[in-house]
């Protein structure tokens, strides 16, 4: 006979591997109903068909803009900077403003470095 004093709270390890057992197949069960669900499959359609306006509309907005007046302008911008890029002519042109650059912050770091030369501390000059 049991103890009353004992809680009845002890599970033989065959139930609680029989609980978890169930508990896999409950939501096996679970997922598989909500999958197979009519609402789910009506949402599934409703979110096709906004994708396919989605591509169909960015199709549409592509060949406008490809037609118009700023988007033939950007082809031929894309083009020239192409052909510029190959020529070496952007490059020669980088290189030379970032030689000017460089030489400008060279110039205003030694400003600030060197000594500075005024009336009294420069060189004396023969009248």
């Amino acid at each position: 006979m049991t103890d009353p004093s004992q809680p009845n709270s002890q599970v033989p390890p065959d139930d609680l591997g029989d609980e978890f057992r169930n508990l896999g197949n409950n939501l096996k069960n679970f997922f598989q109903t909500a999958w197979e669900s009519a609402e789910r499959k009506k949402l599934q359609q409703e979110i096709e068909a906004g994708l396919n306006e989605l591509g169909k509309s960015m199709n549409q907005a592509v060949t406008e803009i490809k037609d118009s007046p700023a988007g033939q302008q950007f082809k031929e911008d894309a083009r020239d900077l192409h052909d510029r890029m190959r020529s070496g002519e952007l490059e020669s042109k980088a290189r030379s403003e970032l030689l000017s650059v460089l030489h400008q912050i060279n110039e205003e770091l030694q400003k600030v470095v060197s000594p500075k030369t005024g009336p009294s501390s420069g060189p004396k000059q023969d009248d």
